[in-house]
């Protein structure tokens, strides 16, 4: 239920550490609540990755977590408040380590989710909870922080700062005539995470915007092994010769790239969201993942989706039948993506750009 808040909270702080595109669903929310309460001081406490891409947003203070400290980072979250004591917390994430964090966080209201979602035992941390509300959006529920509040006239913007000299980096990188395709091939590495599509795949994808467009691509990805893998492999494989940037850009370069490109090609991972957030149509490869709860929010059209497919084959059941964002852990996943399918989906991507030039 909403809160009885009859005037806005002079200091709001708000706990989401990670992942990027988590804190990408998160800002959402904060310029809805920074729209709605103008004279309210903000404070996120973000990690150290997210923050890159986020401490220059206006109106903000950031307050960075570095969970690679260990225990040290608890004391290192509790020195930089200084025993500051904000009206409202915003607890909106639910792990044990923001669990701890929010110890250091001192606030006479502590706003968290509901039982259902409420992850390792987040409720015993907070003393209200956002209604229940199943099988929603990541982005919707976090919404529901802001109407919780009573706020609901929602600012869907994200405007994320990209300095100077990050646009000419892009512009240098992708220097030349066509437009640009973005691949990012490779989601986080975690255990039994399969979300990443074949590199032959990418390669195929990567030729037909060639071929069709007399376009370039430009890979993109982290510094793991993996990606790097990834980005030679596609490059080799490929016919035209894709600009290869895995390992060789910070975030705010990312973005950039991202917000340069005419489509972005991607599993569920980071990149969607950040591409999602400069209005890059993202077409998205689903199969382990529930696009409705995690896929790119604009461009849930343009998903080529496998996940109804893989449940079944996995659990033998449907989609409605599994909790919501139940993970398929099939490493042959993926494979049910064809090419087709995501050639079909960069043309109408590109379609719909075509037809909204002006």
């Amino acid at each position: 239920m909403s809160l009885d808040i009859s005037t806005p909270p002079q200091r709001v702080c708000i706990l989401r550490l990670s992942a990027i595109g988590d804190t990408c669903h998160t800002l959402p929310v904060v310029r809805t609540l920074q729209a709605a309460w103008p004279n309210t001081q903000f404070t996120w406490v973000i990690g150290k990755l997210e923050a890159t891409l986020m401490e220059d947003i206006g109106g903000v203070e950031f307050v960075v977590f570095d969970k690679s400290e260990g225990v040290r980072a608890y004391s290192s979250l509790r020195r930089q408040l200084n025993g500051r004591r904000f009206d409202v917390l915003l607890h909106m994430h639910a792990s044990m380590r923001a669990n701890l964090a929010s110890l250091a966080i001192r606030a006479a209201l502590r706003v968290g989710f509901d039982r259902t979602r409420a992850k390792d035992y987040q409720w015993l941390f907070t003393n209200h909870k956002i209604p229940v509300r199943p099988r929603l959006h990541v982005m919707d529920g976090l919404f529901q922080f802001a109407e919780c509040m009573g706020v609901t006239e929602r600012q869907l913007r994200w405007d994320i700062p990209i300095a100077a000299p990050d646009r000419e980096f892009a512009h240098q990188a992708l220097t030349g005539e066509g437009p640009i395709l973005a691949i990012s091939p490779c989601s986080s590495q975690r255990l039994r995470n399969y979300r990443n599509w074949g590199v032959e795949n990418y390669a195929a994808i990567a030729d037909h915007f060639a071929e069709r467009y007399g376009g370039r691509t430009v890979v993109t990805g982290g510094p793991t092994r993996l990606e790097r893998h990834f980005g030679t492999a596609i490059a080799q494989q490929a016919r035209c010769a894709p600009i290869d940037l895995v390992g060789n850009t910070t975030l705010k370069q990312l973005l950039a790239i991202l917000d340069t490109a005419s489509v972005l090609v991607c599993p569920d991972s980071g990149p969607a969201h950040m591409a999602a957030a400069v209005g890059t149509p993202v077409v998205g490869l689903y199969a382990t993942s529930n696009t409705h709860r995690t896929g790119p929010y604009h461009s849930q059209h343009l998903v080529v989706d496998r996940y109804p497919t893989a449940i079944r084959e996995a659990f033998g059941k449907s989609v409605d039948d599994v909790p919501w964002g139940a993970r398929v852990r099939d490493p042959n996943a993926m494979a049910l993506i064809g090419v087709a399918d995501v050639k079909a989906a960069m043309d109408k991507a590109m379609g719909e750009a075509a037809n909204t030039s002006p």
